[in-house]
C-alpha cells in the first residue's frame, strides 16, 4: 500500500494567511494549517482517510504525477 511519501505533495501560502497543503494526484487531498507544518500534518491525516476509503472500495490509488512549477514575473 502506498504512502504519503510516495506522492508529490505542495504547500503553499493561501490567500487567507494561513497555509494549503495538497496531493496533485489525489482529488481532494488538501489540508489547511496556520503554519506550513501543520498544513502538512493536517494533509498526512486526509491522506490516510482517503488510502483507506480506497482500501474498502477494492481500488488502488493513483500513480503519482509529474509537476512542473513555474513562477509568473
Amino acid at each position: 500500500m502506498k504512502s504519503l511519501q510516495e506522492y508529490t505533495m505542495v504547500t503553499r501560502p493561501d490567500d487567507n494567511g494561513t497555509f494549503v497543503s495538497y496531493v496533485p494526484a489525489l482529488p481532494g487531498c488538501h489540508a489547511w494549517g496556520e503554519t506550513p507544518d501543520e498544513a502538512r500534518r493536517e494533509l498526512a491525516h486526509v491522506f490516510d482517510m482517503i488510502r483507506e476509503e480506497y482500501d474498502q472500495a477494492g481500488r488502488l490509488l493513483p500513480q503519482d504525477v509529474d509537476l512542473v512549477a513555474n513562477h509568473a514575473r
